[in-house]
């Protein structure tokens, strides 16, 4: 018996470059070869070197994060809602005064002493430091948590357009200030979030902010 006899199937020696009879490795950065009687694998396509890569497709909308990239708006707060949180936000902050000053009325009219009518005019000197005082109380509630009283109390929320953060003091002021040009055009600006798409009145489209529910 030879080593180097072709019929001996004992005696053959492994291909040159395949020591002890395993598949011969592929070159670096080439792919392996399938084996014969061995399934393929479907390997998936490749892009070419300095091909720009796909965008991942965008998240679907998700409620309350507005202006995040992908995300849609939350649901947005109606006319009716936002009429009503602020004629209660209203009511409390000149209620008193007015209600002090229809009693200074009636009593200035039945009456003539000079003792009441200085009693009730400090009372309505402390009515209108409270009007005053509990005025920049709602707007540090509305600039740090996004709600007045009345707002809260009707489920909405003022937020920024943008990031969906919520206005701090000083910007919450602005906004105040910019409710002018709703007034200042026959006060249609107060009416147009009854048919503007995001449900803004002017200073809210100046002031890049939206109104949404909360509740």
């Amino acid at each position: 018996m030879s080593f180097g006899d072709p019929n001996n199937p004992y005696g053959q020696q492994p291909p040159q470059g395949q020591p002890g009879g395993y598949p011969q490795q592929a070159p670096q950065g080439v792919p392996p070869q399938p084996q014969y009687g061995y399934p393929q694998q479907p390997q998936p396509p490749q892009q070419p070197y300095g091909y720009p890569q796909q965008p991942m497709p965008p998240m679907p909308g998700m409620p309350g994060m507005p202006g995040m990239p992908g995300m849609g708006l939350p649901p947005l707060a109606h006319w009716g809602q936002r009429f009503g949180a602020y004629m209660l936000d209203l009511l409390i902050i000149v209620g008193p005064m007015y209600l002090v000053g229809f009693i200074n009325g009636v009593a200035t009219s039945s009456s003539s002493s000079s003792d009441s009518s200085a009693g009730l005019s400090i009372l309505s000197l402390i009515t209108m430091l409270y009007a005053i005082g509990m005025g920049f109380f709602q707007l540090y509630k509305e600039g740090s948590t996004g709600q007045t009283i009345g707002k809260k109390a009707l489920g909405i929320s003022v937020l920024r357009e943008a990031d969906g953060r919520t206005l701090g003091f000083g910007f919450a002021f602005v906004r105040k200030l910019a409710h002018f040009l709703d007034s200042i055009a026959c006060y249609l600006g107060w009416l147009w979030p009854l048919w503007d798409q995001k449900k803004q009145t002017f200073a809210d489209k100046v002031c890049s902010t939206v109104v949404i529910k909360v509740k």
